[in-house]
């Protein structure tokens, strides 16, 4: 059954135009046709199709069942974009397909890039939703300076991986209750300057390594986003009893 994102549907029933024009003319369905919606916010809503327009589609649906997250944490992904968005975008499609829950872009000393077209990221993050079949988005919160990201008030645990010497926890081992908020900082190909991480650690930010490989950006950034949601899974939806 296909599934369609119209953040408005439990109050509307009405897809997004983008939305009716891939249900329309992409998947040629039809007026009676089954279909089945997420409005990115945890919840998935099960219908058919009432009505169809020139560009409009209306879901009558009968059902709606709550998503379960498959990881236990709250994780904000914060990273440097990359001088190729390609593999930015990469990043964010495959860090949505794997789980999580916030991502913002760093504006850093050695960024190679200062800007990104949130619209295109926000497609892309629906996409993978959609592809994964997740019933949560993403929260996009944009570009931001590194300074004032990490002076922010954040809760929960705080991390930064970086490639500066110093003692560093595996984050392997890191260890969270569950329901914990975790943002996790990954910087450009340049790495955080000196100064942002002695500025990080001032705000509580601990040092974290991801492992003995130098990582590109978007690599490391997987990487963590991966780890995290093995580290902190809900066991029961990954493993099934054996028979």
């Amino acid at each position: 059954m296909p599934l369609f994102y119209a953040p408005d549907i439990e109050t509307t029933g009405l897809l997004p135009q983008e939305e009716a024009a891939h249900c329309l003319r992409v998947l040629r369905l039809r007026v009676g046709d089954p279909v089945e919606v997420t409005d990115g916010r945890g919840s998935f809503f099960r219908g058919l199709i009432a009505e169809t327009g020139r560009q409009e589609v209306r879901v009558e649906w009968s059902e709606r069942t709550p998503w379960e997250k498959t990881w236990d944490i709250g994780l904000h992904l914060a990273v440097a974009p990359t001088k190729n968005m390609d593999r930015t975008e990469w990043l964010c499609e495959k860090a949505c397909e794997i789980g999580f829950d916030r991502l913002t872009f760093l504006d850093c000393r050695y960024s190679e890039r200062r800007a990104v077209k949130e619209d295109r990221i926000r497609k892309i993050l629906v996409a993978a939703m959609k592809q994964s079949l997740k019933g949560a988005l993403p929260v996009l919160e944009g570009m931001c300076p590194f300074r004032r990201f990490v002076q922010a008030e954040r809760p929960g645990r705080k991390l930064i991986a970086h490639c500066r010497a110093g003692e560093k926890l595996p984050l392997t081992a890191l260890s969270l209750p569950k329901g914990t908020p975790c943002t996790v900082l990954i910087g450009p190909e340049g790495d955080f300057s000196e100064e942002e991480v002695d500025m990080a650690l001032a705000a509580g930010y601990e040092p974290v390594s991801l492992g003995p490989s130098r990582l590109r950006t978007e690599t490391a950034a997987l990487t963590a986003v991966t780890l995290l949601n093995l580290l902190h899974s809900k066991q029961e939806l990954l493993y099934s009893e054996k028979k």
